[in-house]
């Protein structure tokens, strides 16, 4: 194996260990912010996600680049590998989109309650009621089953999708990994 070579195989080996890793805590530790409400987490996530997918090709790229660099491209495995990575980046542009819709969900879900609560607090203030109207108006909205149960049920769907497209993205990632292991 030559110089090149081995340059190739480490570029590899660290996109694998610096790219796929992040993004699979990134997936998993979605669901957790998506029953928080948290915004800023989920944001960050998405980010995180977004980037480190788009890194993820960079596996992809250095293993063709191995691959004809060693005309390897007649194994089975690598034909195998090659086409379960494809099925994980497409796996992983589902969870993208997701991860996007729920931040745009909560986003509403918020900006509706905050205009509830406004509502509710001018409709207060008109019956001639103190500054404490605010607050009860703040309480009584947290209160109300309806609002309660709508936002318990935010993202919900999308949080279901993401915790199973991410666990298959997972065992993808591990059967390229063992298929990587055991034909080396």
């Amino acid at each position: 194996m030559s110089f090149a070579d081995r340059l190739v195989l480490w570029l590899h080996i660290g996109f694998a260990i610096f790219a796929i890793g992040p993004v699979t805590i990134a997936i998993m530790t979605t669901p957790r912010y998506i029953r928080k409400r948290n915004l800023v987490v989920l944001r960050y996530l998405y980010r995180t996600t977004f980037v480190y997918a788009v890194g993820s090709l960079g596996v992809l790229i250095a293993g063709l680049v191995l691959a004809d660099q060693l005309h390897d491209f007649s194994k089975w495995w690598l034909t195998v590998s090659m086409t379960l990575f494809v099925v994980a980046l497409v796996l992983l542009a589902l969870i993208l989109r997701d991860q996007h819709g729920v931040i745009a969900t909560i986003e509403d879900a918020e900006d509706d309650a905050a205009n509830e609560a406004s509502v509710r607090l001018s409709a207060t203030a008109g019956q001639g009621t103190t500054a404490d109207a605010g607050d009860s108006g703040q309480r009584r909205l947290a209160d109300d089953p309806k609002v309660a149960a709508e936002a318990a049920h935010i993202g919900h769907v999308e949080r279901g999708r993401i915790v199973s497209l991410g666990g298959v993205v997972s065992l993808i990632w591990l059967v390229i990994l063992v298929l990587m292991i055991w034909n080396s």
